[in-house]
């Protein structure tokens, strides 16, 4: 991928001094127009190269810039491990391998102790309990085909059940809350669209490629792909069912009852997503209020009850 061919070209350019953009594209198998964009890229970020042209030239770190294993501080060098290797977990096994070891080599002996404890103080990972299983292929599919410029295509189920087959260019993953989404632009719709990976199904790379438009990434709007509760409903629960109705809501939506029940504002929107959630619940919850939503989850509960007569 790349970042991890960035991070080599880095790490090759400090043990070498001095290298031939040719020697680079053999090395990393890659055309020396890919190697040019490389450079720039780490040019520009702050990492001034310099390009020294006849007999014995090549490319270069400046020699008044310094980078040494005295850059990053203990906590640099333990969050930058804890952030690789929570995103290795959701991508393919060799993809960060290099990434990791050319971190840890940064790691001085003396401080090697300290930042594998520290390390270990967060666990983060991204990999879900269950759902989708295609999630992990498909993110290493949109990952390729964003750096390849290829165009995606896939049949995409809306919130409302809905299915439309799509032929879109891909531009940006984005992780919100533990869901995946990734961002686009959608040929059909001549505009960009932000897709959830859980909803898509027989994805496939094509071989046509695309130009790259001007995208802008910005902070993504995913409101038409995400419900936003805008109300709440007092629910007496069980308490038993904190542990999971705590997934929703702060601990102060709470108020205790007596020792066995508390009351909760829990966050609602009227339709069936909430509704299902509050169902969920099973007979360790009930809605006091608003009597609309009494009377809602009594119908979706009476047409359950139906199906088993």
């Amino acid at each position: 991928m790349k970042t991890d061919r960035m991070m080599s070209i880095i790490i090759v350019l400090l043990e070498r001094k001095r290298t031939s953009a040719q020697d680079l594209a053999d090395m990393f198998e890659v055309s020396l127009r890919t190697i040019y964009r490389d450079i720039d890229a780490i040019d520009l970020a702050g990492i001034p190269i310099r390009t020294i042209p006849g007999v014995g030239g090549g490319i270069e770190i400046m020699p008044n810039y310094k980078l040494n294993h005295n850059v990053f501080s203990t906590s640099d060098l333990s969050t930058i491990l804890t952030g690789l290797s929570s995103v290795s977990d959701m991508t393919a096994k060799d993809t960060l391998t290099n990434v990791l070891t050319k971190v840890k080599s940064l790691i001085p002996p003396d401080k090697e102790q300290d930042i594998i404890l520290q390390t270990q103080h967060i666990h983060i990972d991204l990999s879900s309990w269950f759902g989708n299983r295609n999630v992990q292929s498909y993110l290493e599919m949109i990952k390729e085909a964003i750096e390849l410029q290829k165009l995606l295509t896939f049949t995409y189920h809306d919130r409302f059940g809905n299915s439309t087959q799509r032929t879109v260019e891909p531009y940006q993953l984005v992780l919100k809350g533990n869901r995946w989404y990734w961002h686009g632009y959608c040929l059909g719709r001549k505009d960009y669209r932000v897709f959830r990976l859980s909803r898509l199904s027989d994805l496939r790379m094509t071989s046509m490629s695309f130009v790259r438009r001007d995208y802008s990434q910005e902070r993504l709007d995913v409101s038409t792909v995400v419900d936003s509760p805008n109300e709440t409903v007092t629910l007496r629960i069980q308490q038993s069912l904190m542990d999971r109705v705590m997934d929703y809501c702060s601990f102060e939506a709470f108020t205790e009852i007596d020792d066995s029940y508390y009351r909760v504002e829990f966050p609602f929107m009227e339709n069936d997503y909430y509704y299902n959630i509050l169902l969920s619940f099973g007979d360790k919850s009930e809605c006091l209020a608003p009597a609309h939503v009494r009377q809602g989850l009594r119908a979706r509960i009476q047409r359950v009850a139906d199906l088993y007569k």
